[in-house]
């Protein structure tokens, strides 16, 4: 049986460059950066080295780079840090409902914390409109988050836009750039965000290796606290062969990107024609301004773990926002703030391409999909109006009684 990995958007693999160069310092050069003697020294070095290479990729000064263990932490650090940095100046902070879970989270753990918080709509793409972040705007408001791109649907979002309202304002903007960082290029300095996540298992890089960008003479609180590691912002010995994969795969992926771009652009478009070709699927997201190798799409009467299941049955990994593969009992968040029906939103699917998909992948997968979707929806109640013929033995509550109740 054929094996297709469709979800980068979890993880990707490690280059083989970049588990080359994290070899050595496994067992080799395993000193303590912290050392002075010159076990140490090397580790530092290497680990100044790979702030570098991780600075280049979104165009930053090396002195600006944050190590973190993921990208989640990453976004912990840039709302707890700022929203705790800035309190004694107002304690209002904006948000989409376009974010990642570990945004989301931070700031209902800032709401607890005596801050007030705005949730940003989408529109039916995706986009969070600028004109929605000025008007959430008050004297208050220290901090703007907004997605760079989506990782559930792929739109990728109007930040160049956001910031300059942000910077009339004078209110300091990040953006969780996990999925977007080293796939499409980022320049913080033209694009002018204060604070950008990364990930680097995003871009072929090890599990386990974040990185905040952090703007010049920014003052941030510490998540962490501890020794002088990352000078005095982010405690604990670091992780010296993480940090350094993390250093090699930014570089790479600055070296390869206009490459690997166009040929997932190449295989997405491909896909997204095949997939909608059946009946009753939709795509989600900005139909142009996504991300490359992402394809995400709601199908009518099925649910995503349905198709998941049996997509990987047949040898294709994907993803999906709905219930079972979430572990959360609820349709995916980003998909009803973007209008999308409960309902419909429980059939999600999401297809994501790295460099080593190939044509044949895709010819399989529209091979497989179509009678896929035909088996699941012949045993699907909803797809045979069982809504509607078996209303004496319903166990579900409709809308409308919703309203009466």
């Amino acid at each position: 049986m054929r094996k297709c990995y469709f979800d980068y958007v979890a993880t990707n693999p490690l280059h083989p460059q970049v588990f080359e160069a994290m070899l050595p310092y496994f067992k080799e050069e395993f000193g303590n950066p912290l050392s002075l003697y010159e076990a140490g020294m090397k580790a530092r070095n290497a680990i100044e080295n790979a702030r570098a290479q991780t600075a280049a990729l979104v165009n930053s000064k090396p002195s600006e780079i944050i190590f973190t263990c993921s990208g989640a932490e990453a976004n912990n650090f840039a709302l707890r840090g700022i929203a705790l940095a800035k309190q004694n100046e107002g304690k209002h902070v904006i948000v989409s409902r376009m974010e990642h879970h570990s945004i989301l989270n931070s700031a209902r753990f800032l709401e607890k914390s005596g801050f007030a918080v705005t949730y940003l709509p989408a529109d039916k793409h995706g986009v969070v409109e600028p004109e929605a972040v000025k008007k959430a705007m008050t004297k208050d408001t220290v901090l703007i988050s907004v997605i760079h791109a989506s990782s559930e649907v792929g739109t990728i979002e109007p930040i160049k836009e956001i910031t300059k309202i942000a910077r009339e304002h004078k209110v300091i903007v990040h953006t969780d750039a996990v999925a977007s960082a080293g796939n499409i290029p980022i320049d913080v300095k033209a694009g002018g965000v204060d604070l950008l996540s990364m990930a680097a298992h995003q871009f072929y890089g090890p599990k386990g290796a974040g990185a905040l960008y952090v703007r010049e003479g920014l003052r941030i609180v510490p998540l962490i606290y501890g020794g002088i590691q990352e000078s005095g912002r982010r405690a604990g010995t670091e992780n010296v062969p993480a940090i350094v994969g993390m250093g090699k795969a930014a570089e790479l992926a600055k070296l390869e990107m206009k490459e690997r771009g166009e040929h997932v652009k190449k295989l997405r478009d491909r896909l997204i024609s095949g997939v909608l070709s059946v009946e009753n699927v939709y795509l989600t997201g900005h139909p142009s301004d996504r991300l490359p190798g992402h394809a995400s799409f709601t199908v009518e009467y099925i649910e995503g773990e349905s198709m998941l299941l049996l997509l990987a049955s047949k040898g294709m990994y994907v993803a999906s926002g709905s219930a079972c593969s979430s572990k959360a009992l609820k349709a995916s968040p980003v998909l009803l703030s973007m209008g999308v029906p409960a309902s419909l939103a429980q059939g999600s699917i999401v297809f994501t391409l790295g460099k080593e998909n190939t044509g044949e992948d895709i010819d399989y997968l529209l091979a497989e999909f179509p009678p896929i979707i035909k088996r699941l929806r012949e045993i699907s109640p909803f797809a045979k109006g069982w809504d509607e013929k078996e209303q004496g033995n319903k166990c579900y509550t409709t809308s409308s009684e919703q309203q009466t109740e």
